[in-house]
């Protein structure tokens, strides 16, 4: 199983209402809430928010309004300014001066979107324009802040309904810009007011009122929730709002909590927590970790359905919840809280209502930590700062009863008093097994490996160790964290570890390798949760900063990336096909069986791969074997490679091998899907002398005789050849200029193979010795002029004379050139063998006289020039890899074979 390397934040559960106005739009879609320097707006069907409203100068927003149009946000802050905001485009439009002495405390629109009321904490009301950008009223009567200003929904009476401090309603017609009404009957402040669909009717939250709006008269009152065990502070309304479209009921409670109810029958049907506070545990909940369960510094528990972010609030504690568990991977979990009590809840899967099964008590302290049985539904442990733990068996009868049970303890023990160590328990009778001695500091987690006889724990040292449950002994110790490390959990099927600590961070440690690979900030205070899902591929972290973090783990996406983008490297750069090959296979070749794959992947780096393929024997039938076995996207990126490895001569043979493999294996209509086919046929043009080269090809894929296409060498691939021949044949030329010929029987014998003469001697024999002509040669083909067949019978004639001049030639000369061709320095063998020895003093001096002679004949051989070019037999050399058209190599021109004087001809036949 591959190591996780890597995470990244799949979603959010943060605060993102801290308390203030809050207003959904037109469509109710969305909601707009107030939370320190920014506006958060929530989409409502998935709870995520869909956008953050932030002023650039980080003061905190007081009030906002969203015009009924859904057109204009307009925002008001601490620095007494005004903004107005395109709010789906995140952009301030304009900025106003809000002429108020004191922060604006509350606004809103008219039904007509173009007038704007502001209360202000100076006690004023003003309306705005919004249009025309001025001020059309301004309303002064109320006493302390006010907090609450409002439209009436007929805007032919042009009515405006505050509230202040004063507890009062004020009702200002807007005509004479007087008040005209005032409602009293609130003891304390109003915070919210909505009407009805006729506009005959208004409502009040805190304790909901219903008021007969024409003639100012409470009809009814309803009281808040009966409950004993709900406080009434936590319960009272602080917000309400009328949504007509969805006939729904939306209320804000003073623990910054959204409730959607249904408008007729008042049921819950969403809840969204605003703020959550400190996170001190999170678990996953649910075979299929759909939900989680999370406790933070309150009484309460809140279970979240990950995918639409609704949170059902759990009611069964009287003071700060301080962990929970899950039995196994089940709908039933525990918690402890600083009441004393555990509590076990259990999920119904078919509605979703959690609720409280069983509640026990025993302890004399805050139970801190609980774990619940891994292999079923039978008992919890809890550990209390009474320094005791406690084994709470669960009855058989309890998942039937309808009604509360309680839990009694079975077994009790004391087990430590600060000591700095981690001891194993016997679960059934609590009996000591051993000791785990070595951290510096008290530990603040532990945690049994799903796989070995491991232990791990996490301490306030910074250190997280690995401990054998054989011999209770330390196996590793990892150090990375700064501070202590809260929480650990082991992944991967247990081969690796995630720690998390009091510095926000969160740790990946491979077991194996004893190292950390990969650090993440996760968050900006202490991460007191940690909790891993059923296929470890999801993470989810609590901490101090109120903010849930969801990691999911993307090793395998960004290898993919990682990939891809190596890929267009590659086609960038020109990579040796075969290193491409062999890396392409290893990575995306997944398809291939176990011992194809093994056979390719060994050749990994190896710039000869390929090539070393085609050598053997059946290296074709490898080849196509493999490439067969490759996805359709696979074979289309080994195409978009082929097509740049053709433009480099290095690499075009393999891309040749590859292509026919391609090109001869697909039918013209598997060939006519690939993405990119066209282009690769186009960008085999340019290299190619004609486009009617390439038109056999377009007719063949077209008409379905792909199978038949014959892969010929492009044109610039021709001029290499084309090149190396002239090449080969100047190399032949060299080899003929230094060949002796046979000069008689005798010497014929003792021919000579001379390898390492002097320079001064290998100029001689280059300059002396007669060439033979070397033709022209044109990109397609050598032809033969008709002066070279006259020059060569002609040459014929040269040799016969030559031939009867050798015979003249005495013994005493041909021993003299035989000694002069062999130097002190040479040591040279004849085809028989035989050592030759060193010329004399004498001998050398006949050398430097024929090289007189030799200078003599190099003149003669410049007076040919002249000859020759009029005759029209001037020879030319055939380009090298290493010169141009242009170059004047070399700097003499070779004299042709059939040309010379009788001196030369005679040199050379004793030579």
């Amino acid at each position: 199983m591959p190591f996780s390397c890597s995470y990244a934040v799949a979603s959010k559960i943060e605060p993102f209402y801290m308390g203030g106005k809050v207003q959904v739009n037109k469509d109710e879609n969305y909601i707009f809430c107030t939370c320190g320097t920014k506006i958060n707006i929530m989409d409502l069907k998935t709870g995520k928010i869909f956008q953050n409203i932030e002023q650039d100068d980080q003061e905190d927003i007081t009030s906002f309004a969203l015009s009924p149009d859904d057109e204009v946000l307009v925002t008001g802050s601490r620095a007494l300014l005004l903004k107005q905001w395109d709010w789906r485009e995140n952009k301030c439009i304009r900025t106003w001066k809000a002429i108020h002495t004191s922060p604006v405390a509350s606004m809103a629109f008219d039904p007509t979107s173009t007038l704007l009321a502001t209360g202000g904490c100076d006690s004023t009301i003003k309306v705005w324009d919004v249009m025309k950008q001025y001020c059309t009223h301004n309303l002064k009567g109320s006493s302390g802040v006010v907090h609450l200003v409002h439209f009436h929904p007929d805007i032919s009476r042009l009515q405006l309904f505050t509230s202040s401090m004063d507890c009062k309603i004020r009702v200002w017609n807007l005509k004479k810009s007087r008040c005209e009404f005032i409602l009293e009957s609130h003891y304390s402040a109003v915070t919210s007011l909505a009407f009805s669909l006729d506009g005959n009717t208004l409502l009040r939250y805190g304790v909901l009122r219903v008021w007969e709006a024409t003639t100012a008269r409470c009809v009814f009152t309803q009281s808040g929730s009966s409950s004993p065990q709900e406080d009434a502070e936590e319960q009272a309304l602080t917000h309400g709002l009328l949504l007509p479209k969805t006939n729904r009921l939306a209320t804000v409670t003073a623990e910054h909590n959204l409730l959607f109810y249904d408008l007729h029958t008042l049921a819950l049907q969403q809840q969204f927590v605003g703020y959550s506070d400190e996170v001190l545990d999170v678990k996953f909940l649910g075979p299929s970790s759909s939900h989680i369960v999370v406790a933070t510094n309150s009484p309460q528990l809140k279970v979240f359905e990950l995918e639409t972010s609704n949170c059902q609030i759990l009611r069964g504690h009287t003071e700060t919840v301080l962990a929970v568990d899950v039995f196994g991977w089940s709908f039933t979990f525990a918690s402890c809280a600083k009441d004393k009590t555990i509590c076990i809840w259990r999920m119904n899967p078919n509605t979703g209502e959690v609720y409280c099964v069983a509640r026990g008590c025993g302890h004399v302290s805050a139970v801190g930590s609980i774990s619940c049985s891994r292999m079923k539904e039978s008992f919890v442990v809890s550990g209390s700062q009474d320094c005791t733990i406690k084994v709470w068996k669960l009855p058989e009868s309890l998942w039937k009863s309808s009604t509360v049970e309680s839990l009694h303890v079975s077994v009790t023990a004391k087990v430590h008093d600060k000591d700095r160590t981690a001891k194993l328990w016997s679960s059934t009778d609590l009996s000591l097994l051993g000791v785990f001695r070595g951290h510096k500091r008290g530990i603040w987690c532990v945690q049994f490996s799903p796989m070995d006889q491991v232990l791990a724990t996490s301490s306030a040292d910074g250190s997280v160790k690995l401990w054998g449950l054989q011999d209770f002994s330390c196996l590793k110790t990892f150090e990375g964290h700064d501070a202590s490390v809260l929480k650990i959990i082991f992944i991967s099927k247990g081969t690796q570890l995630a720690s998390s600590g009091s510095d926000g961070l969160l740790k990946l440690w491979t077991i194996k390798l004893n190292e950390c690979v990969k650090t993440i900030d996760a968050h900006e205070d202490k991460v007191w949760a940690l909790s891993a899902n059923k296929k470890d591929d999801l993470i989810v972290t609590g901490s101090a900063d109120s903010c849930i973090t969801l990691w999911k783990d993307v090793t395998e996406t960004e290898l993919a990336e990682e990939l891809a983008i190596k890929e267009q490297q590659i086609m960038k750069q020109g990579v040796m096909p075969g290193t491409l090959v062999a890396w392409f296979l290893q990575h995306r070749g997944r398809s291939l069986s176990g011992d194809v794959r093994q056979k390719y992947m060994s050749f990994h780096g190896d710039p000869r791969i390929l090539p070393g393929i085609l050598a053997n024997t059946d290296g074709d039938e490898q080849l196509k074997k493999t490439l067969l076995k490759l996805r359709v996207d696979q074979k289309e990126a080994i195409l978009r490679f082929c097509t740049v490895w053709n433009t480099n001569a290095r690499h075009c043979h393999e891309a040749q091998a590859v292509l026919e493999v391609l090109l001869r294996s697909e039918n013209p209509e598997q060939l006519l899907q690939y993405n990119g086919i066209r282009a690769a046929v186009e960008g085999l043009i340019p290299y190619t002398g004609l486009f009617s080269a390439l038109m056999p090809f377009y007719c063949r894929l077209l008409a379905g005789n792909a199978h038949s296409l014959l892969f010929m060498p492009t044109e610039r691939h021709f001029q290499r050849l084309s090149r190396l021949l002239q090449a080969s044949m100047f190399v032949d030329y060299m080899w003929q200029s230094m060949k002796l010929p046979e000069c008689s029987r005798d010497l014929h014998e003792e021919e000579i193979m001379d390898c390492s003469a002097p320079s001064t001697f290998t100029e001689r024999a280059v300059n002396d010795t007669a060439v033979t002509p070397v033709k022209k040669i044109d990109k397609q083909n050598v032809e033969l002029t008709e002066e070279t067949s006259e020059m060569e019978e002609e040459e014929e004639e040269e040799e016969n004379e030559m031939e009867e001049e050798e015979k003249m030639d005495s013994d005493e000369e041909v021993s003299t050139i035989k000694k002069a061709s062999k130097t002190p320095e040479r040591r040279a063998v004849d085809e028989c063998g035989e050592h030759i020895d060193p010329p004399s003093d004498n001998e050398v001096q006949e050398v430097v006289s024929e090289e007189e002679m030799v200078q003599n004949l190099r003149r003669e051989t410049r007076s040919m020039k002249g000859k020759q070019a009029c005759a029209g037999q001037s020879t030319e050399l055939p380009a090298t890899p290493h010169s141009k058209p242009g170059d004047d190599w070399p700097a003499t021109p070779l004299p042709a074979q059939n040309s010379g004087t009788p001196q030369l001809r005679s040199l050379r036949h004793r030579r």
